[in-house]
Formats: structure tokens, sequence, C-alpha cells
């Protein structure tokens, strides 16, 4: 600790540090001047130090597949390599048959413990397919937890419905979903939106589904993908818009900031964005995202899946405490031809274990599952 407050002392965020490591965590203003600084190891060191004081030097991961239902997507999003349209070569729908298979092999091959479902926006699906799914899985795995369906696909399930997304949410409650991922926020800020997602859900909309499913009892992960065409300013509207729901609902366990992937996407053929921001960007958003909330939103990822092992390990170090999930079955960034998207869990633990730390296998809501060396 003398040593951070020594290399603190000259910095031109000082005040912002000193202030996190008492305890009060930065507000808008502040979290643009860190965007803006150059001092990334310094804030490395001090949200490090905070993680460490919370956590120690253990690092926690999920056994878990994506289970991909489908391609069949009408947002035509241009951030996506994944999506397909309707009827379009390629796009498909899993059906319950599969779906159970898939499950089924991975618990068996693989021990999991969760199932992240993700897809595209269908609108040839109605709510008693996500009904059947969860209850399916919930039945027969009841040991797998069931982490799925982004604010925005929760919204098309209500447009197919013609219903609220309360009341879509209530009934897959019921049905046996159990967690929400935080896709579909990209950055809370519509000005963005409209350039990357102009058919998605607005920042709103988002917000308001995710409030709506942390009242019905669901917890959820909250995201950002950042390295296309926003501002700092942009990004320290995001976190402070997700820190504001936070102090409302305290639903988030965890916060997963991840960087665009331009390859085979319409971004890369339209737009200036054609490649990722870089490890340093990462190590950045990962001690912001310790600093802005720390007291507020317990867990952080550390973003392997799109920057790889060895940053992820850098990013333990930078304020992360979770490096997330084996991901087995990964479709969407692999759909970008970035890189390898799934490890096993003997990897992951592999990699905590290389750099001093120990490695804790979790379930869907963070408990200790075992330890893992």
């Amino acid at each position: 600790m003398n040593q951070i407050a020594k290399q603190i002392h000259s910095s031109d965020i000082r005040d912002i540090l000193e202030n996190s490591l008492g305890g009060n965590r930065p507000d808008r203003a502040d979290c643009l001047r860190l965007l803006e600084s150059d001092d990334v190891q310094l804030m490395g060191m001090a949200s490090g130090h905070i993680t460490k004081k919370r956590f120690g030097i253990t690092a926690s991961f999920v056994n878990n597949i994506i289970l991909n239902y489908t391609n069949v997507c009408i947002t035509d999003c241009k951030f996506c390599a994944f999506y397909r349209s309707p009827g379009a070569d390629g796009s498909y729908t899993l059906t319950l048959d599969e779906i159970e298979t898939r499950v089924k092999t991975a618990r068996d091959m693989f021990g999991i413990r969760q199932v992240l479902i993700q897809g595209g926006h269908n609108p040839n699906l109605g709510i008693e397919y996500y009904e059947s799914a969860f209850g399916m899985i919930r039945a027969k795995f009841p040991e797998v937890g069931v982490h799925g369906l982004s604010p925005s696909e929760i919204d098309m399930i209500a447009k197919v419905e013609k219903c609220s997304t309360a009341e879509v949410i209530s009934r897959l409650a019921e049905a046996g979903l159990q967690s929400v991922p935080g896709a579909g926020a990209e950055i809370l800020v519509d000005s963005v939106k409209d350039v990357i997602s102009p058919k998605k859900i607005d920042s709103a909309a988002w917000l308001r589904i995710m409030e709506e499913a942390h009242m019905a009892g669901l917890p959820s992960s909250a995201t950002m993908m950042y390295g296309h065409v926003e501002s700092n300013r942009d990004i320290a509207e995001h976190f402070g818009r997700i820190a504001e729901l936070q102090e409302k609902t305290h639903g988030f366990m965890a916060f997963i900031p991840w960087s665009f992937e331009p390859n085979n996407t319409l971004m890369q053929k339209e737009d200036p964005t054609t490649h990722g921001s870089g490890g340093t960007r990462l190590l950045r958003m990962i001690a912001i995202s310790r600093l802005v909330f720390d007291g507020l939103i317990e867990h952080l990822q550390s973003s392997w899946l799109t920057n790889g092992i060895g940053m992820a390990q850098l990013a333990l170090q930078y304020g992360a405490d979770d490096f997330g999930g084996t991901l087995i079955g990964e479709e969407v960034v692999s759909c970008t031809g970035a890189r390898s998207t799934e490890l096993t869990d003997a990897k992951i633990v592999e990699a905590i274990s290389q750099i001093g730390y120990r490695a804790v296998e979790r379930d869907n809501f963070y408990n200790t599952v075992s330890v893992r060396q």
C-alpha cells in the first residue's frame, strides 16, 4: 500500500485513486478523467489492491456451455457476424431434443454448472419454446443453472406475444429461468446505438427490462462492448447508468467489459472500425470497472473470450476476480474468426495457477463449488 501511495502522489489522477482506495467510488466526471489518463498501470495497481483486499489471490470460473439456440435474427446489428435473416442459407433453430442432447452431453463430458442461452431475435419463436426449453433443463439437469436471454431477446418475445416484458419475465422465471445475461447493452447511449444497432431496443428499454428482471427475483450480469464508435464520454455515461440501476435494485451479480471484434461484420466494411482495440484498452476498462463498481457490483470478469488467455491473466491483476466460463459451443464471437472461443476447465485452472492464484469453480450464482488446486 505504501508503494502505491508513493506512485499515486505525482499522478494527475491522484485524487480519484486516493478516494477509491478510501472507499469512495468515482463519479462520471472522475470516470472520464480515468479514461483520458495515461496512468493505466497505476489504475491497475489501485484496482488490483482493492480486489486482493476483497478476494485475496483467488479467481473463480464457471464450467459452462453457450447454447446459441438460433441464429435467425431481424435486428441486423452491424457488429454481429453471427446472425442470419429468416429463411437465409445457414439459418437454424435448435429443437428441444437438440437442446436436451447438447446439455446432456456437456453435463456428462464436462460436468457443467451453467448453460448460457442466447440467440437471435427470431420472430418465429413464441414464449412456449423458451418455457419448454427452460423447464426441461431444470427438470432433467437440476445441477445446471439456466442463465439466459438478453433484454433485447425478452423484448422480442414480448412483441411476438403482444404482451409486456414484465409478463414475459414472470412466465420465464416460473418456467425455470434463473438469471439474465447482460448482452445487448453495448454502450447505453442512444447516439451510439443508432449507429451500431439501430433496430435493437434503446438504452432506456434495456435498463427497464433489467430492472423488471431484478424485481422479479432474477439476478443478472451487466456488460459493455467498447472499441467501435463510442467516445470516452459515452463510456463514462454507460458506467454511470449501470451504477445507478445497481444502487436501486442490487440485482447485478457481475460486470463484463468486452472489446468489439470487427472481423466479418458490416462495421468492418462500412465504418472506420477495422481492428480490435487491444490489450492496453482492456486493462484500462478492467481497472476502471473495479474502481467504479467497488462495493456495488461484486464480481468483474476477465473477458478472455475477446482478448485471449494472456490478457485475462493480466486482467486478474488489474481488478478482475472471475475468469469467466469455459464457453463450450460458443458460436457468436467465433464467427469473427478472431481466436479460439472455448476453453476446458483444466486450461482455465492452469492459466489461473500460472500467475500464482488459486482457482475456484463456482456455480451460476457465484457460489463456490470446489477449490481446484
